[in-house]
């Protein structure tokens, strides 16, 4: 079964971002699209098609990701309350406190529910911006264009981190461990393979794998160490 079909649509957390029909990043968003519904191996699904530029191949995974991420959330939403997360964490010595340069100057920490509620608008806010992500290709992507979308992408790694931690057990009683296992090596591939995401971040996930608290963490660590 597909990824968007396993999922409830009802439960999007936020509401799915699409590209323009005809547009280049839709013909982009197909492409990559094609090659994952063909069963092609995620490793060599994320490279860089030929004559392609980077940066749209980048803006494109970015709101794939940008919507599993939001799919995969609102199901498991109803679970993380504010007494069950009262702070955004990956276990107890990982905590991700808040900042977007306006309200929140400094980093604060929030009970992860309000957390990812004001990083999904937030992300919203920076792909609907045409400054950063222009839909006429003609016109170029900003300089801050990849650092921006680095933090996108390091803060949607830190949802995967809280669901696979804390809400681990709500994913195996929906089932939907090997389509989160599958968005999960996705994505890892992805950054590791543009270098995306800083290896430190990754860390939390690693010690869960080595403590062995995530059942099924170890099938998919031997199939990502391959």
């Amino acid at each position: 079964m597909a990824f968007s079909n396993f999922f409830s649509r009802e439960k999007t957390f936020r509401p799915k971002k699409k590209f323009e029909e005809g547009s280049l990043k839709h013909q982009l968003h197909k492409k990559a699209e094609a090659s994952l519904n063909a069963g092609l191996d995620l490793r060599r699904a994320v490279d860089l098609p030929a004559g392609e530029r980077l940066d749209d191949w980048i803006a494109v995974h970015v709101v794939d990701f940008f919507n599993r991420i939001n799919l995969i959330y609102g199901t498991i939403a109803e679970a993380c309350t504010d007494k069950s997360c009262p702070i955004m964490s990956g276990g107890p010595k990982y905590e991700y406190k808040w900042a977007d340069g306006e309200e929140f100057k400094k980093p604060t920490s929030l009970p992860a529910r309000e957390y990812i509620t004001r990083l999904m608008e937030w992300i919203e806010k920076q792909i609907n911006n045409e400054e950063v992500f222009p839909s006429d290709p003609s016109v170029p992507f900003p300089k801050t264009y990849q650092s921006i979308c680095k933090k996108i992408l390091t803060r949607l790694f830190r949802v995967f981190v809280h669901v696979y931690i804390h809400h681990f057990d709500k994913v195996v009683s929906i089932g939907a461990e090997a389509h989160v296992n599958t968005c999960y090596k996705h994505f890892y591939y992805f950054i590791r393979n543009f270098k995306l995401v800083d290896p430190k971040e990754l860390e939390p996930l690693v010690r869960v794998i080595q403590l062995g608290k995530i059942l099924g963490f170890f099938v998919l660590q031997r199939e990502m160490s391959e």
